[in-house]
């Protein structure tokens, strides 16, 4: 809406007609959304299936096979041929074309249905209650909720605000934040820049500090930044590094299979065979055998390996992230809610005076505090500590669900002051507040200034060193004392006990201050109260993710804010480090050079007491040692590390909306488990692709071998070619494409987590897959060239038999099917034999062979589809023979394993 900026909050809610405190109605949110459609941007628009048809017909090889199917048509046509041969051409290019569809179509909606999962969040006040929703579910007139680390879903003006900072570059261009406050107020006729209006805020820009609630003014295509968007799109397709070395390594085939197709042409002439048969035969060769769907079939493999990566709670963001897993080398997790529980327990309390012990379970009320075993009773020390608890606090609790809403720590805060009756609902109504001053990673404080019997209480948390050096006084038995060196003595003995303990530590101070202070100047002087040590207990199944992940040759770097000792301690629990030698803090960190740093993370897999500033530091110096690194984080200020490190990996659940953009992967359940589950996936649907390359190049080359071997040694094989050209073309189609594709979807073999990382920058046909290629193309060229040779030998034997020529292709054809079929099975791992596999464990690949099956007996029993491919019945004898032989290519693949597994145990 046009010139929303203008006049006061409550004029722009009635001409919206929203209340602010109930916000929309669903009847009405569903009468709105018809009326102003869907909160999203216009995309780059997708191709549609008339467009995607004529792309598959682009190729220069698919050109050439219409050409010489028109050719074979018209020469058919006037010399009065047989036009079969033409028609089957072009009805194989038309399947193919569909098929090409079929994937492309398949690859952009799993990628589409994995965008919106990944897609912002946003909350709204609907009936009086606030609910999570997708952002495109947001219309105009919508009061939405917004703080530190959110993305703003759509236009928005404020209604109230509190310390509000906007990062806006994505729309003015300027990186530092803006503040926003909703007391600003426009005259109508004031010319107020977008950049300068400080009441509203708009899609695409993210909080970077303080809270606030507004209205939605303009969705989708209708916001400043839809605008923009209607005048540009910048959506580019980008290709992954495997499917650019898929085109480099096609390229390369191609100009082989061309050069060889080139050569059984000539030969063919030379040999006086007929021009037009010859044509088609080298024509339908080069299409056959070089792999130019490949890169579609990929796209697609990964697409639904991502779908499968969603089962295992990590939603992936682009198709290049899942090939870039299988090569990390190095894990640096957070702490706390990823290689921990978060649910944070207070089990002691120092109040300077004395130490009390607090029992319990998790976000459950009951529980104790005690002194010296039996229940303590509240001192004032305690009983402002309490109240800094609880006051100086965010959360919220949900008692049905023993649950918290918010940080866990504040949670655990909110439970330790229900052990003592101290209701913090009860406590914000009765001190109501006033100021505050949110906690941010700089300062690792957050205060608030509260109406306590009449007087300005500032109430501070935070870090315990960071609130140590901000205090003057303490209070000691209810007494304000200065804050001597024995006294800060006394509190670091305890810091350091609690800290040993694994304890996270936590200190309060509070002071009064004057009726009209800024918060934010008021952070110093502060009267010291006490400190809490907490835990956070580690994940059971992360230990065992941690030892995966090390059998697998992955590093973990546990990065926390916690004390060095406290994540010494959990670091030695989780089995990363053994003692503080393999320990740096954040000061420490500040301490050293580059290249000193560089130096020491080789042998440091803990980093405690850093900030989000730390990060990007640490993944520089580890990439520094060619380490592949992946990065957990779920702050605003962590964005930074997350693009920098080759994977980035954002919280679903506890990560703000900025951090989730940065990301490559998203944690649906913030466990460190999901990210080695993740990475396990990531291995193997690179294998599974190295797999089908593997069998769908040998495939080929066999084919290739057949007809060029046939060629050279024409007089041997009776001067005919084994295969014709729809045959070439229909096991091209048919026979290989469906079992390589089901290849692709193999389950992990097991042991993939038994090996160390895959080196990026290896090549997917190097030396040792060039061999194995070639050694089984040539088990396939054996097979099928015996069974060509025996089957003109024995049909020329049986003069009774009919034409020994479509016999023994026949017999080829059965041979070259049946054998890729077989093949196919023993495809499914590169290293065990189809007897230490689960022969039939793949349905998709027994699906497909069982299809391929039934339509080579249709093309050779039923005379009508034989005469269309050249195909006659065979008798008993031959179809044995055939079957028999159809072993060889088997035997080759499986010798190809035995010779990988001693070369293997040689290395």
């Amino acid at each position: 809406m046009e010139d929303i900026y203008y006049g006061e909050v409550d004029e722009v809610l009635d001409k919206l007609e929203v209340d602010r405190n109930d916000g929309l109605s669903q009847r009405e949110v569903e009468k709105r959304i018809e009326q102003y459609g869907e909160n999203t941007l216009k995309g780059k628009r997708q191709k549609t299936i008339v467009e995607l048809i004529f792309d598959q017909f682009k190729s220069f090889l698919v050109m050439i096979l219409i050409v010489a199917a028109v050719i074979s048509l018209f020469i058919a046509i006037t010399e009065g041929h047989d036009y079969i041969d033409g028609i089957i051409i072009l009805v194989i290019v038309i399947l193919n074309a569909i098929l090409g569809v079929v994937q492309e179509k398949k690859a952009s909606n799993a990628l589409a249905a994995l965008q919106e999962m990944s897609s912002p969040k946003a909350k709204v006040i609907r009936d009086g209650k606030i609910k999570e929703i997708s952002s495109k579910e947001l219309t105009v007139g919508d009061v939405v909720v917004i703080e530190t680390g959110d993305y703003i879903p759509a236009d928005i003006r404020l209604i109230e605000s509190v310390n509000l900072k906007i990062e806006e570059s994505a729309l003015t261009g300027e990186s530092v934040p803006v503040e926003k406050d909703y007391r600003d107020v426009y005259k109508k006729g004031d010319k107020v820049s977008l950049g300068d209006r400080k009441n509203m805020l708009f899609m695409s820009t993210m909080v970077t500090y303080g809270r606030g609630t507004g209205v939605v003014t303009g969705i989708g295509m209708e916001t400043e930044i839809g605008k923009i968007a209607g005048m540009i799109n910048e959506a580019v397709d980008e290709k992954t590094p495997l499917q650019e070395k898929l085109d480099q390594f096609g390229k390369i085939l191609g100009i082989i299979c061309i050069v060889v197709s080139v050569i059984i042409f000539i030969l063919g002439m030379i040999q006086g065979k007929d021009l037009l048969d010859i044509f088609m035969t080298a024509v339908s060769l080069a299409v056959a055998a070089i792999p130019e769907g490949l890169p579609a079939v990929v796209t697609v493999v990964l697409a639904l390996g991502m779908q499968r990566m969603v089962k295992r709670n990590a939603i992936m963001k682009r198709l290049s992230a899942v090939e870039t897993l299988g090569s990390t080398t190095v894990i640096c997790s957070d702490k706390t809610g990823t290689l921990t529980q978060n649910k944070m327990l207070v089990q002691s309390i120092y109040d300077l005076t004395n130490e009390y012990e607090v029992s319990g379970v998790g976000y459950l009320k009951e529980g104790d505090i005690t002194l010296d075993g039996e229940q303590a009773e509240i001192n004032t020390n305690l009983d402002l500590l309490l109240k800094t608890c609880c006051l100086c606090n965010d959360a919220k609790i949900k008692d049905e669900e023993n649950d918290i809403i918010g940080d866990p720590t504040e949670g655990a805060l909110l439970v330790l002051g229900l052990k003592a009756d101290y209701h913090y609902e009860e406590l914000n109504k009765k001190y109501k507040r006033i100021q505050e001053f949110p906690f941010d990673s700089e300062r690792k404080l957050m205060s608030v200034i509260n109406d306590v019997e009449d007087k300005h209480i500032m109430f501070t948390k935070g870090a315990f060193d960071q609130l140590l050096k901000r205090c003057k006084y303490a209070l000691v038995n209810g007494e304000k004392t200065e804050l001597t060196d024995e006294i800060i003595k006394n509190i670091q003995e305890q810091n350091l006990k609690l800290a040993k303990n694994a304890l996270r530590v936590l200190a309060y101070a509070y002071k009064e201050v004057n009726e009209s202070v800024d918060i934010k100047e008021e952070e110093n002087d502060l009267i010291f109260l006490g400190i809490t040590g907490m835990i956070d207990p580690p994940r059971e199944e992360a230990k065992v993710a941690i030892k995966k992940c090390h059998s697998a040759g992955i590093r973990v770097v546990m990065i926390t804010g916690d004390h060095k000792l406290t994540a010494t301690a959990i670091g030695s629990e989780l089995g990363i480090v053994k003692d503080e030698e393999n320990v740096l803090s954040g000061d420490e960190i500040d301490d050293l050079s580059d290249q000193e740093f560089i130096d020491a993370v080789r042998n440091v897999n803990v980093f405690a007491r850093v900030s989000p500033e730390h990060k990007v530091r640490i993944v520089s110096a580890i990439q520094d040692h060619g380490e592949i690194v992946a990065m957990t984080g779920d702050g605003v200020n962590d964005a930074p590390a997350l693009k920098k490190a080759e994977i980035g990996v954002a919280m679903g659940i506890t990560g703000t909306d900025v951090s989730k953009q940065a990301a490559d992967m998203i944690l649906t359940d913030d466990n460190f488990t999901s990210i080695v589950d993740a990475v396990e996936e990531g291995r193997t649907i690179f294998i599974n692709i190295r797999k089908f390359i593997s069998f769908l190049i040998s495939c080929n080359i066999g084919e290739i071998l057949l007809i060029l071997v046939a060629m050279i040694f024409t007089n041997f094989f009776g001067g005919v070619i084994p295969l014709v050209a729809i045959q070439l073309l229909w096991i091209n189609l048919m026979t290989d494409s469906f079992p390589a594709f089901a290849i692709g979807l193999e389950e992990s073999e097991g042991n993939v987590m038994e090996k160390k990382p895959r080196d990026p920058k290896e090549p997917i046909a190097n030396k040792s897959f060039i061999i194995k290629v070639v050694f089984q193309a040539l088990g396939l060229a054996i097979g099928a060239l015996t069974s060509f040779k025996l089957g003109l030998e024995i049909s020329h034997a049986n003069m009774s038999q009919a034409d020994p020529v479509e016999i023994a292709r026949t017999m080829t054809f059965v041979t070259v099917v049946v054998g890729e079929l077989l093949r196919a099975f023993s495809s499914r791992s590169e290293s065990k034999t189809i007897f230490q596999i689960n022969m039939f464990g793949n349905k998709f690949l027994n699906y497909s062979v069982v299809l391929s099956l039934v339509l080579l007996g249709l093309l050779v029993y039923v005379p009508l589809f034989g005469s269309i491919f050249h195909l006659v019945p065979l008798d008993k004898t031959h179809i044995l023979i055939a079957v028999g032989l159809s072993f060889i290519p088997l035997i080759f693949a499986e010798l190809s394993k035995f010779a990988r597994l001693e070369r293997n145990i040689k290395e």
